[in-house]
């Protein structure tokens, strides 16, 4: 089946890739919503006041929760573009009409065929933790306050547990329906820190709803002492929320980047920046 909005572009309209940033502070998430405000729906109005007799619908190339943050969100609209319209222009433009906490960092001309979020192969996800005693308010949010200690050298060894494909219903939220398939595959659970920050940098070619949040809270309680490596070992192989550990907070989750395969309309949209 052709993914939805993927193919036979109409004559007169450009498929465009955009690149974009926003704060999730203020927005229930990035997807469209009958009740509340979503990104989505806020970058398409702003189409649609540029471009008139819309509306323009996104497809983007990820989902995120009220509160989480983008930095390197991928989406794909076709638009009527003119001649005088360049890519660089249409990011200018773009940003006009969108407020200060959404912005489009990069657009560029699309094959027709290029779809944001079939076409995806991989995106990564930043978490951001301040452990200290008193809050850092630069980072207000933007991190999970921890005040505890936090044994880093155990969270390290233990974050490398979760590469690799595994069932993950352990660390995943229940949206009200029965999950069929929860195995993904994680190219990359890493901990770094910095003083009292600590980053959570975690890659894969899909994640299931919260998942990065679980995987974040319980690494955090095995630093407080509260899991051990074995336990972490445990709650992989048991596919059951119950036996997983807390989900971190929305505010320290950042969408970092999408990734598309080399010669892919992801990779030739990027070529020719704006």
């Amino acid at each position: 089946m052709r993914p939805r909005n993927s193919y036979f572009v109409p004559a007169g309209v450009t498929r465009v890739k955009l690149v974009i940033a926003f704060d999730g502070g203020a927005y229930d998430g990035w997807q469209r919503l009958r009740h509340g405000t979503g990104v989505q729906q806020v970058v398409e109005g702003a189409l649609t006041k540029l471009f008139p007799g819309g509306p323009h619908l996104l497809q983007g190339s990820s989902r995120t929760d009220a509160g989480v943050h983008a930095l390197g969100l991928a989406a794909h609209a076709d638009l009527p573009l003119h001649a005088r319209m360049t890519p660089r222009k249409l990011l200018v433009s773009l940003n006009a009409f969108l407020p200060e906490d959404i912005r489009v960092l990069s657009s560029t001309r699309a094959p027709k065929d290029f779809h944001a979020r079939f076409h995806a192969v991989g995106k990564e996800y930043r978490y951001t933790v301040w452990n200290h005693a008193a809050m850092n308010p630069l980072l207000r949010g933007r991190a999970w306050h921890v005040s505890t200690k936090l044994d880093f050298p155990a969270m390290k060894r233990a974050a490398r547990l979760f590469e690799g494909r595994h069932d993950f219903r352990s660390f995943t939220a229940n949206r009200g329906g029965g999950l069929e398939d929860a195995v993904r595959t994680l190219k990359r659970c890493r901990v770094t820190r910095g003083g009292s920050q600590l980053t959570f940098a975690i890659e894969g070619s899909g994640f299931l709803y919260r998942m990065c949040r679980g995987i974040v809270g319980t690494l955090v309680q095995l630093g407080q002492g509260k899991f051990g490596e074995a336990d972490i070992r445990a709650m992989l192989a048991a596919g059951d929320r119950r036996t997983g550990g807390m989900s971190a907070p929305a505010e320290g989750l950042v969408l970092w980047k999408v990734r598309y395969a080399k010669g892919s309309g992801g990779r030739r949209a990027r070529s020719r920046p704006a």
